[in-house]
Order: structure tokens, then sequence, then C-alpha cells
């Protein structure tokens, strides 16, 4: 049996435009915006991101989240900041090789410290 990852689905009360801030963010492509807004990090590269329509509010923190690891932390938090991010405590100590961000959506999602060489 041959099993392939294809995307993730992310519920969204406005999936288009979180799923543009999310290509933005990424530098990901749009590879299908009629029912949603699938990304990828190009058209034939999977897996991918949907995001798809929920109107129902988040209720509480996210039980599966995003992991980034760039090559410069905390540039990236600004750069993301500056993108429309924003900090989000979910109980962290403040020592964590991570910052924790929230998407428009209030999404979490982690940018990680470089790997240990």
């Amino acid at each position: 049996m041959t099993l392939e990852w294809e995307q993730v689905i992310v519920d969204s009360q406005d999936p288009q435009t979180l799923g543009r801030w999310w290509a933005e963010a990424l530098g990901w492509v749009i590879v299908d915006d009629e029912d949603g807004v699938e990304i990828r990090p190009s058209a034939d590269r999977l897996p991918g991101i949907l995001f798809g329509n929920d109107d129902s509010p988040k209720k509480a923190k996210n039980r599966l989240h995003f992991d980034f690891r760039p090559d410069d932390r905390d540039a990236e938090v600004e750069r993301l900041l500056a993108h429309g991010a924003r900090r989000a405590d979910v109980g962290q100590t403040g020592d964590e090789p991570w910052v924790v961000l929230l998407d428009p959506e209030d999404n979490e999602f982690c940018v990680l410290s470089q790997r240990a060489s």
C-alpha cells in the first residue's frame, strides 16, 4: 500500500483571506481558490494546506499546529509580526527555544530556533 500526504485542512471563517495570508507568509503559491484556498510550496509539490470554510468561531487552543524552523528565529518572528501575526501566551515559561504566534484567525503556530549542530 502506498500512502501520500496530500494536505492539511485548516477550518476558517474566511478561507480566502487566511489562505492568502499564509501563502504570503510562507512564500507559497495558491493552486486552487474555488472552494476554499489551497496553497503549496510550488504548484507541483506536496503536501499543501487547504483552507476550508467553517463559520464556527475558534474556542480553544489548537490540538494540531505548524512548527517552522527558519535560519534566524528572531528575524522571522519580526517579519511575521510585521505581516500581521501576533504573539500568543499558551503557558510557556519564557526560556523555550520557540516563539508561539497567532495567525489572523488565532491559530497558534511556532517559530523554532535553529537546530543544534
